[in-house]
């Protein structure tokens, strides 16, 4: 007896130096490594083809790759590896704005992470960005006061920098894949000019593309607030949806979206899209949850598609969130982290 309380105590001293020895060099600034070089996470995650994932507000970064990851925390020595293996090295730092990783720190996350991996049975070869209306179609608008002046707000403004952000950070991290937009300005494509443009990428057998239509939202009802994601139904039988059964204003976009044997990969899209956007901004604005309805398909496209309403510009407290540059940062990062991980389960695990 007394041996296993003692064999008790040793573990209990070790998880408590495991926990709290890394937080007393953080916060006295001692450190037990030499002086480090430090290198961009983002182009670290791209010399080694890893997956990033980043959380700003608990500055966590983690690793994917090959279905092993790896995580780490601004500020902290530890880097552990599938939530079971723990090493030491030199922490990750911020400098103005964006996070760094010690040789040291990057060095042990490449080893760990370096696998033989055989190219997947499927893949996405592109991911085609379409940020909602533009040029002389401005979408949902309305206006707000601030120190006495109205500040007009646009949903084809609010889109194009969502949609711009999420396809830079995208060709960041995944150099081999075709990271496409709609628009690029303020221009209008027509309905034809998008289904023209996903009709044209050109795939290999294996691959697939994924559509990501960006909007927000309006309603008479200045109360409604909130993000929600739309999917294509699995049971969706090629049926046109009629006018009347959601917005004028989306039907067009709707209509487009993928055939139903992508319906299944639709419905992860949009739940990991969900959350990525709930852990980002569900603290500000409501969750409204996953929308589906039978929309007409993109004919011969292989394309997963979800379409997002990041919020109301008719709510008179949503609408100055909307017009935040840092609110409309943190959507994107959400955006963006649910769409690595679909990715994720994607090209390494199957469906």
């Amino acid at each position: 007896m007394k041996q296993k309380l003692k064999n008790k105590n040793y573990k209990f001293v070790f998880f408590l130096f495991i926990v709290f020895y890394p937080l007393f060099l953080s916060a006295t600034g001692y450190s037990l490594f030499a002086e480090e070089k430090y290198t961009p996470a983002f182009d670290f995650a791209k010399k080694i083809r890893a997956e990033i994932t980043w959380e700003p507000v608990s500055e966590i970064v983690v690793f994917t790759k090959g279905g092993h990851t790896a995580s780490c925390k601004v500020g902290q020595s530890t880097v552990i590896f599938d939530r079971v293996k723990l090493e030491f090295a030199a922490a990750p730092i911020k400098k103005s704005g964006l996070l760094f990783l010690s040789s040291t720190m990057a060095g042990i996350i490449e080893s760990y992470l370096f696998v033989e991996n055989p190219e997947p049975e499927f893949k996405i070869g592109a991911i085609l960005i379409d940020p909602g209306h533009g040029g002389k179609d401005p979408g949902a608008h309305g206006s707000y006061s601030k120190a006495g002046k109205k500040i007009k707000v646009y949903e084809k403004n609010i889109a194009l920098t969502v949609g711009t952000d999420l396809c830079q950070m995208l060709k960041q991290t995944y150099p081999d894949k075709k990271i496409l937009m709609t628009r690029k300005g303020d221009t209008y494509p027509t309905l034809g000019d998008r289904v023209e443009m996903a009709n044209n990428i050109k795939l290999k057998p294996n691959e697939a593309i994924v559509f990501i239509s960006i909007h927000v939202n309006a309603s008479f009802n200045t109360k409604a607030s909130g993000f929600e994601v739309w999917y294509l139904p699995r049971n969706y039988r090629r049926t046109l949806l009629e006018k009347g059964t959601v917005s004028n204003e989306i039907l067009p976009i709707l209509n487009s979206m993928m055939e139903e044997e992508f319906s299944m990969e639709s419905i992860l899209l949009a739940k990991n899209i969900l959350e990525g956007l709930n852990m980002q901004i569900g603290e500000q604005s409501k969750n409204r949850g996953l929308k589906e309805n039978a929309w007409f398909v993109v004919r011969n496209a292989k394309m997963p598609s979800v379409l997002i309403e990041l919020g109301f510009v008719s709510n008179p407290v949503e609408i100055k969130l909307l017009d935040s540059p840092s609110y409309l940062k943190k959507s994107t990062v959400g955006i963006y982290n649910g769409l690595v991980k679909f990715i994720s389960q994607f090209e390494n695990y199957g469906f």
